[in-house]
């Protein structure tokens, strides 16, 4: 007998309204409508639905609206409507749940109980207008102390290859495959526009991208997938992944659906084959075999481009960081439970690791404890939202952010979390070239640079609010944050006063 799952979601179809032209047909991906020609009426599949709002947006007379199943279940404090579903899927197929994007689930989110200073009176306020704003970002190790010829003013010191950025704000890691070439596109053209970073992932990097390399991290990652001496040469940044926020623990894994000719070539895999990566790499066993693997990295491209490691935030985060650091890590990144994926298990990425807020305060006071901050630039992801976000993250601790999520979002994505399907209804996460067309690279990247610079102004103002004009005042000054509705313990970690102390 097979249990069926009632539909999450419904298509509501006004008939006073439809025309029946077809255009949610042809627009759904996830074939939650039809013509039935029998009848000769438009009709949908509300069991294929998937809320991505494709058919409702495109819709010329506006006819379709997308509502939850109001279908209820019995009240239970322990067996949500989500957990039975599950039990009922997994029955049915026997494998994991997989699922995209990160988790939905109601763990606090840090940054929503941390409020920023504003001047007033004794320290004044600056006006971004009138008065100029740094934002610039330097990343790379910095030496312990400088010293400048006092003849020529010239620096004496030798310094490792710094990576300057415009704004503290970069594209995280989207592998070609799980998202489109045309995301591809769009996230290097407007990372070189806004003089920042856009990163890879560990997918390689498809030849008509190599232009942008000096905007581009490019990642080594555990499949090796696409690791070549061009593409090593070709980036600003090479990134060694060891693990990710959605997914602490495990390896990547690409669906055999979404590798395409194209994919294949950029990866150097077979077409139409799962692209597992290994949970482990296989060479980093300890802190002196990914020392090694780094050095052999600095070798490889002649010393001069930083290297970056990249783990999930986890509970000992701190104590393998200071660890990378003495590995000779440039940039370390960290990866919180809110990142998001193109394919995990669902139960991997609703319950392993922990808050970036949490991992980003630990990392940074350890590290400041140990009298080796300077040695490597903090980076972190997972979750970030907006312009509050990014400067709370600044003031925490981090030289600079990361944002996958909220770049996809601006590029049209409606979070269904059907990442792992490669039908993506926008053309974001897919390989299929009648859907990757809805990307436009040109107006994609005028999104995401719009978006870089809308909160570019409101870091500035908030900055001019706090008596700042360089967001290099501001890193790591958490003297300029205070907690709201947070427990003491809460507030010792995040190193943070309660709110009217």
């Amino acid at each position: 007998m097979k249990m069926l799952v009632p539909p999450k979601f419904r298509v509501v179809r006004d008939a006073t309204r439809c025309i029946g032209c077809q255009v949610c047909v042809n627009q759904c991906s996830f074939d939650a409508h039809y013509y039935d020609a029998e009848d000769v009426v438009v009709c949908s599949r509300d069991e294929n639905c998937v809320a991505c709002h494709r058919c409702a947006t495109f819709c010329p007379t506006g006819a379709l609206t997308i509502t939850r199943n109001p279908l209820d279940y019995r009240e239970n404090q322990n067996w949500h409507r989500e957990d039975i579903e599950d039990i009922w899927r997994q029955a049915e197929s026997g494998g994991m749940l997989l699922t995209g994007m990160g988790t939905d689930k109601g763990y606090p989110i840090y940054w929503d109980h941390l409020l920023l200073n504003a001047s007033q009176v004794t320290n004044p306020s600056i006006d971004p207008l009138r008065e100029p704003m740094e934002l610039t970002t330097y990343l790379g190790r910095k030496p312990d102390k400088v010293k400048i010829s006092p003849d020529s003013l010239k620096l004496e010191t030798e310094m490792a290859p710094q990576v300057r950025i415009d704004v503290p704000v970069m594209f995280s890691a989207m592998s070609y495959g799980a998202v489109s070439l045309n995301v591809h596109k769009s996230l290097a053209r407007a990372a070189t526009e806004m003089g920042t970073l856009w990163n890879t992932g560990e997918g390689g990097l498809h030849p008509s991208l190599y232009k942008y390399g000096k905007n581009t991290i490019v990642q080594v990652a555990s499949g090796r997938f696409g690791v070549q001496p061009s593409y090593l040469h070709a980036a600003r940044v090479v990134e060694i992944k060891i693990g990710q926020g959605a997914k602490p623990g495990i390896g990547g894994h690409l669906p055999a659906e979404k590798v395409s000719a194209e994919v294949s070539m950029t990866r150097m895999i077979p077409r139409g084959t799962d692209a597992l990566s290994p949970a482990p790499q296989h060479d980093i066993y300890s802190i002196e075999d990914l020392t090694q693997l780094i050095y052999a990295l600095k070798e490889a491209t002649n010393y001069t481009k930083p290297i970056s490691v990249k783990i999930a935030a986890v509970h000992n985060s701190a104590a393998i960081a200071s660890g990378m650091v003495r590995a000779g890590a440039d940039i370390i990144v960290l990866d919180g439970l809110r990142g998001a994926t193109g394919a995990a298990p669902k139960v991997i990425r609703d319950n392993v690791g922990i808050p970036i807020e949490l991992a980003l305060a630990s990392v940074d006071t350890r590290l400041r404890q140990e009298g080796i901050r300077n040695q490597a630039s903090l980076v972190i992801s997972g979750g970030i939202r907006n312009s509050g976000d990014v400067t709370k993250a600044i003031a925490l601790g981090a030289d600079a952010v990361n944002i996958g999520t909220a770049a996809l979002v601006a590029l049209g994505c409606h979070v269904c979390q059907q990442c792992h399907t490669g039908k993506c209804a926008w053309g974001i996460c897919t390989t299929d070239l009648s859907l990757t067309r809805r990307i436009n690279p040109e107006i994609g990247a005028r999104r995401l640079a719009n978006l870089l610079r809308g909160w570019s102004l409101e870091i500035k103002d908030m900055l001019g609010g706090m008596g700042i004009n360089a967001i290099e005042s501001l890193r790591g000054n958490r003297l300029h944050l205070r907690g709201v509705g947070l427990t003491d313990t809460e507030l010792e970690i995040l190193g943070v006063r309660m709110a009217g102390s």
